[in-house]
C-alpha cells in the first residue's frame, strides 16, 4: 500500500506516520504539508505546498497512491464558527474533492472527533462543523471514505510532537470520560487495516477503531 498523510508535523499525523513507516503493509508514505518533516526514512517522501489547493499541480504523482490519511486540523479553542469552518470544512473538503477527481480509486480517511454531530444542528459549535465536514466527505466519489472519531489519544513510542498538556492531562481525565483511550499507533494501524479490509460503516467510533487495530 502507498499512502498520503497530511498533518505529519502535528501530534495525530506524526503518530499515524510512524505506524505507517513501521507497518510492513505500507511500502511508501507521501507527507503533504506546508513545512518539511524532519524525519528521514526510506519509505518517506514529502510534498511541500504553500496552499493545499496546489495539489492539482501534482496529478501524476497523486495517482500513484492507494489511500489518504487526513490528520491535519486545529483545535476549536478560541475560534468562532466562521473561523473554525474556514479552517476545518473549507480546508478539508476542497482538498478531498480535488483528490477524488485525481484518483477516485483511493480510500480517504478523515480524523474527526468523538461526539461529532452528524445532524449539524446541535448546540456544540465544533461538533456541528465537523459533522458538516464528515457529511460532505461521505458524498465524494472515492473508492471508500471513512471518518475516524477518536477521543483521548496517547502518543506512540518515538513521537516528538506530543504537547505537554496531553502528557499531563490525558492520564488525569481519562478515568472520567466514557470513551476509551487510544494510542496513536492503534489509530494508524486501524487506518491501514480499513484500507485493506473495508468496514461496514463510514463513521468509526473508538470501539470500531480498536477492533480494526487488532
Amino acid at each position: 500500500m502507498k499512502t498520503i498523510i497530511t498533518g505529519a508535523t502535528g501530534m495525530v499525523g506524526e503518530g499515524v506516520l510512524l505506524e505507517c513507516l513501521e507497518n510492513p503493509a505500507v511500502s511508501e508514505v507521501l507527507s503533504i504539508g506546508r513545512k518539511s518533516f524532519s524525519l528521514v526514512h526510506p519509505k518517506l517522501k514529502q510534498l511541500i505546498v504553500q496552499d493545499f489547493s496546489e495539489i492539482g499541480n501534482h496529478t501524476d504523482l497523486l495517482k500513484k497512491y492507494d489511500a489518504c490519511f487526513f490528520c491535519a486540523g486545529i483545535s476549536s479553542v478560541g475560534e468562532n464558527e466562521d473561523s473554525f469552518t474556514r479552517k476545518t470544512y473549507d480546508f478539508v473538503v476542497p482538498f478531498a474533492a480535488a483528490l477524488a477527481e485525481i484518483n477516485p480509486e483511493m480510500t480517504f480517511i478523515y480524523v474527526s472527533g468523538n461526539r461529532t454531530d452528524s445532524t449539524e444542528k446541535g448546540k456544540v459549535m465544533w461538533a456541528r462543523v465537523k459533522g458538516r465536514t464528515e457529511n460532505a466527505l461521505m458524498k465524494l466519489p472515492f473508492k471508500n471514505q471513512y471518518n475516524f472519531r477518536p477521543a483521548i489519544m496517547k502518543g506512540s513510542r518515538g513521537q516528538k510532537n506530543v504537547k505537554t498538556i496531553y502528557k499531563i492531562m490525558g492520564p488525569l481525565i481519562a478515568p472520567f470520560i466514557s470513551a476509551k483511550t487510544l494510542r496513536l499507533s492503534e489509530v494508524g494501524r486501524a487506518m491501514i487495516n480499513v484500507v485493506v479490509e473495508g468496514y461496514p460503516t463510514q463513521i468509526l467510533e473508538v470501539d470500531d477503531i480498536l477492533k480494526l487495530a487488532k
